[in-house]
């Protein structure tokens, strides 16, 4: 059975042996979590990621791609547009 973890229960193992606990904005997202959030289909986020048409940051591990939630966030804060 695999091991689980929470995101609160993440922790990040430094080259100098030091811990640091990730916060919210740390925590890794599915491709699936990111385009919920974004109201979008994964295959979206794909076309995104090959074309760069918007600046995403993601993180590939393996063939797996994830997200940050705090990059997610930047990125609709970005595309909010506010009338003046």
């Amino acid at each position: 059975m695999p091991f689980k973890m929470t995101p609160s229960q993440l922790v990040v193992l430094h080259n100098d042996g030091e811990n640091m606990n990730l916060n919210d904005d740390d925590t890794l997202l599915t491709e699936a979590e990111t385009a919920n959030q974004l109201n979008t289909k994964s295959e979206t986020l794909a076309v995104w990621r090959s074309t760069k048409r918007y600046p995403l940051p993601y993180i590939k591990i393996g063939r797996s791609v994830r997200y940050r939630q705090g990059d997610v966030r930047a990125f609709i804060k970005s595309r909010t547009i506010t009338q003046a």
